[in-house]
């Protein structure tokens, strides 16, 4: 796994280091076991602190989504509920196409989003209905 810093979000890089790694975990690219990149790797690829870093796993294995190994590394050792991994690779396949032809009619990541989260929420209040 390879986190990536988005300067431009306004989520403190710890929590996106979170993030990511909750995403990964949803989407079945990280599974119990695995180990996740080593701080000095994550520091040297983001330009961070390495308290950043520690901060970032020390929430994770709060969650119980990651356990520190003295002299090992951290390993994942929870997952979060969802569908099967199995059918995310499908969907994406779908998706891909949509978001093209988003990206064609000029819509940037803010906006795609944005009509995104407002499907979202139109759906939730139709299955509340």
């Amino acid at each position: 796994m390879e986190f990536h810093r988005d300067s431009r979000s306004g989520l403190a890089p710890y929590l996106q280091i979170v993030q990511q790694v909750r995403e990964a975990l949803q989407l079945g690219l990280l599974q119990e076991g695995d180990q996740l990149p080593r701080v000095r790797d994550v520091v040297a690829g983001l330009a961070v602190n390495a308290n950043t870093v520690l901060k970032a796993y020390r929430m994770l294995e709060y969650e119980g989504l990651v356990e520190g190994r003295p002299g090992q590394g951290t390993f994942v050792v929870g997952t979060l509920a969802g569908p099967p991994p199995e059918i995310y690779p499908r969907l994406r396949r779908k998706l891909l196409p949509w978001l093209r032809e988003a990206q064609a009619a000029g819509l940037t990541q803010e906006h795609i989003l944005a009509l995104v989260g407002s499907v979202l929420r139109d759906a939730a209040e139709e299955n509340a209905a």
